[in-house]
């Protein structure tokens, strides 16, 4: 099972827009704002506090078609090592889509880096989830291609925490919820599509095909 100790939130999703590089991807780079489902985890049930490579999921609702569920893990910030996960003991920091995105014949990365306005976000479980409940905390979106810089397109802000029922229900889906202009890259993304569909098995869950708000997918 992938991530099974994490806390999930109510949130929401700004985007300003990639004006000046636009990526061709109209969610990524025309101004909205966007109800969210957030979840942080740890990968390992290692104990609180520990290095661990964490992980962030954000399933934004879009009104006209499907969610696009990004998930993005624990990394550095460095285009060589990007796209390495990385152990880490806090939550505040840079995550990465690990895998890449294509989007026509463009190569691109997706992360959630640490905003320096908002508070930071503990190094447990617990310590997330009053860190939220205190302060409403955030992360940038950014994207960039292989060698180029993060470029922030947007926040995520977390609000009210679900409960443990709907955390355990939830099971997003990174190869199915994407725009319609983007796609995972690489041979990996079929075993990617596999591992997610035993996890969702392994937690009794069932993956969503199309735009429901609802919180079971």
């Amino acid at each position: 099972m992938l991530h099974p100790a994490g806390r999930s939130f109510a949130g929401e999703v700004f985007v300003w827009g990639e004006s000046g590089q636009p990526t061709g991807v109209r969610l990524l780079d025309r101004p909205g704002r966007y109800p969210a489902v957030v979840r942080l985890s740890k990968g390992t049930p290692t104990p609180g506090g520990w290095p661990d490579v964490l992980g962030l999921a954000v399933r934004i609702h879009h009104p006209t078609g499907r969610p696009f569920d990004l998930l993005v893990s624990s990394s550095c910030a460095a285009p060589g090592l990007r796209h390495l996960p990385l152990p880490r003991r806090g939550f505040t920091g840079t995550y990465s889509s690990i895998m890449s995105y294509r989007t026509g014949r463009r190569r691109l990365w997706l992360a959630a880096l640490a905003d320096p306005e908002s508070p930071d976000l503990g190094h447990s479980l617990a310590g997330l989830a009053t860190a939220v409940a205190a302060n409403r905390p955030g992360l940038l979106l950014a994207v960039a291609s292989a060698a180029g810089p993060w470029r922030p397109f947007g926040q995520v802000t977390l609000g009210d925490q679900l409960s443990a029922r709907d955390d355990a229900a939830l099971a997003f889906d990174p190869i199915g919820n994407v725009p319609e202009e983007l796609w995972l890259a690489g041979p990996l993304a079929w075993l990617r599509r596999h591992t997610y569909r035993g996890s969702r098995r392994g937690r009794g869950a069932s993956a969503q095909s199309g735009g429901s708000m609802g919180l079971t997918v």
